[in-house]
């Protein structure tokens, strides 16, 4: 009985740190209302009986072109994303004490025995350590979004927002993309690439069974954290 009480405390310890190493992630849905397509609201102008149908609000110049530029406008981001990293890092310590005591003197000089043999004392102690870290990292993100102006800055920077959802075989992959970009840097045909975005939050990922097999279980969580002295 005590062995399996000291069985299941362990296996309840286990769950417990698990628990604490890892934080709740919120769900992925689709159609999230904060990237759904901004849709521009139009003020009603006051009317003027003047017999036009100009309307200066969605007006364009006889020198513009079709670049966006008002809240609702959609435009295609190209995705060129690739980014390398690499670290590396080593630690060695060691340390050694040596501590010797002569045979101990007593009252009036003379060396303290027990029985035939005088008291000595040494201690001798050395540690090492030695450590050594690599980690390399690669990431590569190519392709193309559609999203929509949801802002329009005093400076007339533009502030994007949109997501794309792929339903393949069991699974769905999905991009997400937000950030600030510049009127002056929309090419002729509508289109920015992505490193021209700032303050950029690209995320690409998937849901399904795929998405899960790749995902480390529980316990393998426990014993690759730090909760795991070894």
């Amino acid at each position: 009985m005590k062995l399996f009480s000291s069985i299941g405390l362990f296996i309840t310890a286990i769950v417990s740190l698990t628990g604490c190493e890892s934080t709740a992630v919120k769900p992925v849905t689709a159609n999230d209302p904060y990237y759904a397509p901004a849709v521009p609201t139009m003020t009603r102008d006051e009317i003027v009986e003047d017999g036009s149908l100009f309307n200066k609000a969605m007006a364009n110049s006889l020198y513009s072109d079709v670049k966006a530029r008002r809240v609702g406008d959609i435009i295609t981001v190209r995705l060129s994303e690739n980014t390398n990293a690499s670290k590396s890092a080593g630690t060695t310590t060691s340390k050694e004490s040596t501590v010797d005591i002569n045979p101990i003197i007593g009252l009036g000089g003379n060396v303290i025995n027990i029985g035939k043999d005088s008291i000595q004392l040494g201690v001798d102690s050395s540690s090492d350590f030695s450590g050594d870290a690599q980690a390399n990292q690669s990431n590569s993100l190519t392709g193309n979004i559609s999203v929509t102006v949801v802002e329009v800055l005093p400076n007339q920077n533009l502030i994007i927002r949109g997501e794309k959802w792929l339903t393949l075989n069991n699974g769905d992959e999905y991009i997400r993309l937000t950030g600030v970009i510049r009127a002056a840097d929309i090419s002729p045909s509508n289109q920015i690439q992505s490193t021209k975005i700032a303050n950029a939050r690209i995320q690409y990922s998937a849901k399904g069974s795929f998405s899960q097999s790749q995902e480390k279980g529980w316990l393998t969580k426990f014993f690759s954290s730090t909760w795991w002295p070894l």
